[in-house]
């Protein structure tokens, strides 16, 4: 008779007990839908600002575009000084075929001399953070051949080596091993000292200390400067060109600047200046490939 009521209530309590719970598990759900609206706000945004990135820098140069036609069409500057950009892109085609025989012997000298002043250059700089004593010999000598103006040197070059590829991919190579030289040195001195005394107190020998540590630390730098010389290796190789030559863009310009086709001019630098960012294209590329952790570490910050 005395478990009677027990049970009654018992049983009040267990009927109350999913009411009570149901307000408990809405709530997450609420949260979750909250998460939700925002992520997708976030990924709008992400979206709007993708779409700035492209819209912006393709209006601004429709808009240059424009004004240069503008003014040619009116006559505000002669048309055989200046040649509008539907002339432009007329000899661009006309000379289509001339012009990419040319591009190939340009980037094939460009190219030649990247890899070998990125080599020069990533062996130079290793024996600077080595190696102090070659730190201070080389510091003023590689500063020094930067001050030297190429168009300079490019004569004595072509005299030195006569007017095959060599002289073009020296000049290449005084051009871009610069950069990397400097992004990689201060790449290496600034790893953090703790992780290098971290890594000695592990017995880790001066290459592991080399290739785990100090390489990692400075490739972001080392590919900023290796995106600057390859801009230069173009530059350098079309001014070697300039000053002596059998082909190339260098030798084409030269061609086309005494038979005052302005055209064609305007045609080949537009062609450098396509070449050069080619080359910084694959620069990036090469960096997404050589270093993961950066995709890793944009995709957190999403």
């Amino acid at each position: 008779m005395a478990t009677e009521p027990t049970g009654e209530k018992d049983g009040a309590s267990q009927v109350g007990t999913p009411a009570e719970v149901r307000p408990t598990e809405a709530q997450p759900t609420a949260g979750h839908a909250g998460q939700e609206d925002r992520s997708s706000r976030r990924k709008a945004a992400l979206r709007r600002a993708k779409r700035r990135r492209v819209v912006v820098p393709l209006l601004t140069a429709a808009v240059i575009i424009g004004v240069w036609q503008a003014v040619v069409a009116f006559g505000i500057v002669p048309n055989f000084l200046l040649p509008s950009p539907v002339q432009v892109v007329y000899a661009l085609v006309a000379d289509a075929s001339l012009l990419a025989m040319h591009s190939v012997a340009t980037l094939t000298e460009a190219a030649l001399g990247l890899v070998i002043g990125t080599a020069v250059g990533f062996v130079v700089a290793v024996l600077m953070d080595r190696f102090e004593t070659v730190s201070l010999a080389l510091d003023p000598i590689v500063t020094v051949s930067q001050t030297i103006p190429t168009v300079a040197i490019a004569p004595l070059l072509v005299l030195w080596f006569g007017y095959g590829l060599a002289p073009k991919v020296v000049l290449v190579v005084i051009s871009t091993f610069f950069p990397i030289t400097v992004s990689l040195v201060s790449g290496f001195r600034s790893v953090d000292p703790d992780l290098i005394d971290l890594m000695r107190t592990m017995n880790a020998t001066r290459w592991q200390i080399f290739w785990k540590v100090k390489l990692p630390a400075a490739l972001d730098q080392f590919f900023s400067g290796l995106r600057i010389s390859a801009t230069y290796a173009i530059v350098g190789a079309v001014i070697a060109e300039w000053l002596g030559g059998f082909s190339g863009l260098g030798v084409y310009m030269t061609r086309v600047r005494k038979s005052f086709a302005y055209d064609r001019m305007f045609a080949v630098i537009i062609l450098i200046s396509v070449l050069s960012l080619a080359l910084m294209g694959l620069v990036d590329w090469l960096q997404r490939i050589a270093m993961p952790w950066k995709r890793a570490e944009r995709k957190e910050g999403r």
